[in-house]
């Protein structure tokens, strides 16, 4: 059990990052109106949020741009149009895929940019493309965050030596994400003490992205929090990719920093995240992802159940686990 003052108190180092329009845009492909994109901004500004994620830089020559709206892109002139004036105290981040994105054409100098920080996402067989572009964007003068995803199919020799190539860049913080959904805090709490072991060597932070999958993504984010890590991801309403994230306003509501407000929060998700989900976006905990969670596998099965609007949960299970 942790102790009592890492829960009833705050510490400055803290960091909230809102990836409502980053993650949930996977659920809706990224079709957020530029009001709400708005709204969610100035909401960030009043619940004291740190960083807003607006998006992915994904390569056009990749992904059909007819398919997504323009959040997939993040091209720096659609986001000034939207989003400026801007506000010193709530930045901008931008994820960018390994594999995924043309950073060197993509990623323009920050002082050319709207946006401040590079979230450089990778799998663990991948991490010399992350190295090359966590070190471009540094160069460029971001601030540089890497995610290092499907943290619960990995073996732990080879996050020790991807957390050993990464830690001997310039990142600034390295992330902990649980794409699956597949762990529980108790997990949580070994991986952080593994990541604190690279963070205190080399002097990075640590973050936590949770899926909500076991309906755990709250309590392990907080259990992370308990273990040392000081970047926390949530979303709004939790709407991300299949059952989504730690919602922003259990976040809010449990860090104790007079600097984060909660109403602001709850606001916004009356007034914007309802509609969302009356208009037939969906996303959150539901039996098939719970049954990709328990088997740590991708939810794409489950995304699919989903977006076929069916029914026949066991008949689902039954796929997932018996192999001919």
């Amino acid at each position: 059990m942790k102790e009592l003052k890492n829960l009833m108190g705050f510490r400055e180092s803290i960091r909230v990052v809102d990836a409502t329009l980053r993650d949930g845009g996977l659920v809706n492909e990224f079709r957020f109106s530029d009001e709400f994109v708005r709204a969610l901004y100035q909401t960030n500004l009043r619940a004291g949020v740190d960083y807003m994620e607006v998006g992915y830089k994904a390569d056009r020559d990749i992904f059909d741009v007819e398919q997504y709206g323009k959040w997939k892109f993040c091209d720096d002139e659609e986001v000034r149009k939207v989003l400026d004036p801007r506000d010193d105290r709530l930045k901008l981040a931008v994820m960018a895929d390994v594999g995924r994105c043309n950073f060197r054409r993509d990623i323009r100098p920050k002082d050319e940019s709207p946006f401040d920080l590079i979230r450089v996402a990778t799998y663990a067989h991948q991490i010399p493309g992350a190295v090359e572009m966590v070190e471009d964007a540094k160069e460029k003068g971001y601030e540089v965050t890497c995610n290092l995803m499907a943290i619960s199919a990995a073996q732990e020799s080879d996050v020790r030596v991807a957390l050993e190539m990464l830690c001997r860049t310039p990142v600034d913080t390295l992330y902990i994400v649980d794409s699956f959904g597949a762990l529980f805090p108790e997990q949580i709490a070994r991986i952080a003490e593994l990541y604190m072991e690279f963070a205190e060597k080399y002097g990075k932070k640590i973050g936590i992205h949770a899926h909500n999958n076991l309906q755990l993504a709250f309590a392990n984010t907080i259990e992370a929090i308990g273990d040392g890590v000081d970047w926390a991801d949530a979303t709004y309403a939790g709407m991300g990719r299949g059952a989504g994230n730690c919602p922003m306003e259990n976040l809010l509501g449990f860090l104790r920093n007079p600097k984060y407000e909660f109403y602001p929060a709850l606001q916004f998700c009356s007034s914007q995240m309802l509609k969302l989900k009356e208009d037939g976006v969906k996303w959150g905990y539901d039996w098939q992802y719970l049954a990709t969670g328990l088997q740590n596998e991708h939810p794409r099965s489950a995304i699919a159940f989903t977006k076929a609007d069916r029914r026949d949960y066991l008949e689902f299970y039954r796929e997932l686990v018996v192999h001919d």
